[in-house]
């Protein structure tokens, strides 16, 4: 069915029901939530209709739970929680909202949580440990069978954001001497101890150590005599303690589907799946995002004073720097005084020297970020920045200089306006590309301060270069 592009009723949708499936009511065609479809919700927990409820959430998707689980209180959370297919709870846990699941875990009894984290992929099931407060924690995994139990704490011994508690445990691998056949047999055979969903087997020498990979479309192709030495392929280790930024890059860099995780003597310790880079490429881009603002994530649940805290600062230090910057005006104060047309322009100079400063650091951030910006080019990437705030200052001067005269007819006035504009737009460029680069040589996050350090060099070269010009020409 085509679904409408515009939200339907509550009392409309009850109404369809009979004619529609509900999963097709669910949702818009942009797959987020429809909004009536949250009001049925609503409704069927204010009216304490648990069969209705429970006929609402069974449609659904545990992702779309997952968004559902964001758009409601949070007693009414404990309540689809108490509704819930126990089935969907492994998938449910994956997908929520981090300070979202912190909550929801408390309600969630300790032996119901034991048996679903034995139900998850080895990662998703550290991440689920790893929100629990201390006391939970250690009922749960009292609550799981000991090798579980092991698993999931050795995960928990890598550090965060690395390959090792990114990776999945679980791996289907083969001895070099196998056949295809064999290896048939293998998977077959013993599906219950290997991964839910795999790309690879990997191919191990007698020390467990990856050696080559034959993927499962070669292996549903070969014939079964054939020996898995003379079909795989050479595979991409990922070292079990490197960042998950640095795996996230060598996924896209070699269009991996999956690549083996080993320890340092090069034993096979685990997996990494693009389903789990992807989630990775997406929180890596948001924090970068948002730290180019000077901010942290909100997410959904985020109290008023949490964000205060969390942004309050960088706002103080942006303070300090401007005062800094328009302390200039402070020095030229008695030239503004004699012609005060100077305090009409200025701000146009700053903020488009601002502006032109923006749009080079967020370039540079970029690049950095995905490593199309290094020492073997940076020269000529940041003479590239510098010839094009060159030409952008130019033309942007042309016509400031035109409208100025136009309007203020002055032609003395044009002048320090267009020289002005070519002296901030070409400092904004430079800025915005060293300002990152300096920060990244420091081992630094370029998308954390960048942003801060352009602006003030970008409003302090604006009301310098203008006012010195105006000072020089005018008066």
């Amino acid at each position: 069915m085509s679904r409408e592009t515009a939200d339907p009723t509550a009392s409309e949708l009850d109404s369809a029901v009979e004619a529609e499936d509900l999963e097709d009511l669910a949702l818009d065609e942009d797959y987020a939530l429809n909004s009536a479809y949250v009001l049925m919700v609503r409704d069927a927990i204010d009216r304490g209709d648990a069969e209705r409820l429970r006929e609402l959430l069974d449609a659904l998707h545990p992702a779309d739970v997952a968004d559902l689980m964001g758009t409601v209180s949070a007693d009414d959370r404990q309540e689809i929680l108490l509704h819930l297919d126990p089935e969907a709870l492994p998938e449910l846990l994956s997908e929520l909202d981090t300070d979202i699941r912190e909550d929801l875990l408390e309600h969630v009894p300790s032996a119901t949580l034991a048996k679903a984290l034995g139900e998850m992929d080895s990662d998703d099931a550290a991440d689920v440990v790893d929100d629990l407060e201390a006391d939970k924690r250690a009922q749960v995994l009292a609550a799981m069978p000991e090798i579980e139990r092991a698993g999931i704490e050795t995960s928990l011994a890598y550090e965060d954001e690395t390959a090792g508690r990114l990776m999945q445990r679980e791996v289907v691998a083969a001895p070099q001497f196998w056949t295809v056949g064999q290896t048939v047999v293998h998977v077959r055979h013993d599906s219950d101890e290997l991964p839910e969903l795999f790309f690879d087997v990997y191919v191990v020498d007698p020390a467990y150590r990856p050696v080559g990979a034959v993927s499962v479309s070669q292996l549903l192709r070969a014939e079964a005599q054939t020996p898995l030495a003379q079909i795989m392929e050479a595979v991409t280790e990922i070292p079990v303690g490197m960042d998950q930024e640095e795996v996230a890059y060598i996924f896209d860099k070699y269009h991996l589907i999956s690549a083996p995780v080993v320890e340092p003597g090069g034993r096979l310790v685990g997996q990494i799946t693009v389903d789990d880079i992807v989630g990775v490429i997406q929180e890596e881009t948001a924090e970068d995002i948002l730290a180019l603002a000077g901010v942290s994530d909100a997410g959904r649940d985020a109290g008023v004073w949490g964000i205060v805290r969390a942004r309050l600062p960088w706002l103080i230090l942006n303070l300090a720097t401007e005062a800094v910057a328009v302390s200039v005006i402070g020095a030229f104060q008695d030239e503004i005084a004699k012609l005060v047309t100077l305090a009409i322009l200025m701000p146009i100079v700053a903020s488009l020297g601002g502006n032109a400063g923006t749009q080079t650091l967020a370039v540079a951030v970029r690049a950095l970020a995905s490593r199309e910006l290094n020492a073997a080019n940076g020269a000529r990437i940041v003479m590239r920045e510098m010839t094009v705030g060159l030409i952008n200052g130019g033309a942007l001067a042309l016509v400031m200089a035109i409208a100025v005269g136009v309007w203020f007819r002055d032609p003395h006035l044009s002048l320090t306006v267009a020289l002005a504009l070519v002296i901030n737009v070409f400092v904004a460029s430079v800025a915005g590309i060293l300002a990152p680069l300096a920060l990244d040589r420091l081992g630094r996050d370029p998308a954390v301060s960048s942003s801060v350090f352009v602006t003030f060099v970008t409003d302090f070269m604006g009301f310098l270069a203008f006012l010195g010009l105006a000072a020089m020409i005018l008066l």
